[in-house]
């Protein structure tokens, strides 16, 4: 069963205003991830890397390559990432076999699952539709998200299409938003992506 993926996307990410991005991103759910991105940013270019791996968070991004824009580690970093990995397992659906997943009893179109780390404090709420797409991945994530203080927030990830390489389906067009006091993920949408290509092993 493959464990990792390696996925290549596009889109738009909201810094100030929306911008397009590039990115290229290995994600092992059952170890980390690394997502590395250009942007640019009032005219100049911009890019670096999120990252989490043996617990540990990290950001580092430069513009131009070289002037420092944002480096950031620590406990409330590593959170917010292990929250974000843990949506993040729709990628290599062959990774479920980590964790427990149920149905959830008060909704059958909802799986629920509860991954190893430091994410198990909130589960992981997948929504399909009646032939088993994904449409919604829900789970609370520790973040600020929009000048709130540090806290579990719901941050929802919305999929409106899906692919298929090697037999392996996962979503491709999505759309991330952080949901402070169930605010509708519209108002805190920061993330436009196309997944266009992906391998798995």
């Amino acid at each position: 069963m493959w464990s990792v993926g390696q996925l290549r996307m596009t889109g738009t990410i909201r810094l100030g205003r929306w911008r397009p991005f590039t990115a290229t991103q290995v994600l092992a759910p059952e170890r980390g991830y690394i997502w590395s991105a250009r942007a640019r940013v009032a005219g100049l270019p911009v890019s670096g890397y999120d990252r989490f791996g043996d617990g540990v968070g990290e950001m580092r991004w430069r513009g131009c390559g070289i002037i420092p824009v944002l480096n950031s580690a620590g406990p409330d970093v590593a959170l917010s990432a292990a929250g974000r990995l843990a949506a993040e397992i729709v990628f290599v659906p062959t990774a479920f076999m980590i964790g427990h997943w149920t149905a959830d009893d008060r909704d059958r179109d909802v799986l629920v699952g509860h991954l190893p780390g430091p994410a198990t404090r909130r589960a992981v709420r997948i929504r399909l539709d009646p032939g088993g797409r994904v449409t919604q991945v829900r789970v609370r994530r520790w973040g600020a998200p929009a000048g709130h203080p540090l806290d579990w927030y719901p941050f929802v990830v919305s999929a409106s299409a899906e692919t298929t390489v090697g037999g392996v389906t996962i979503p491709s067009v999505l759309r991330a938003a952080w949901c402070p006091d169930g605010s509708p993920a519209g108002d805190g949408e920061f993330y436009r992506a196309t997944v266009t290509h992906a391998i798995f092993h």
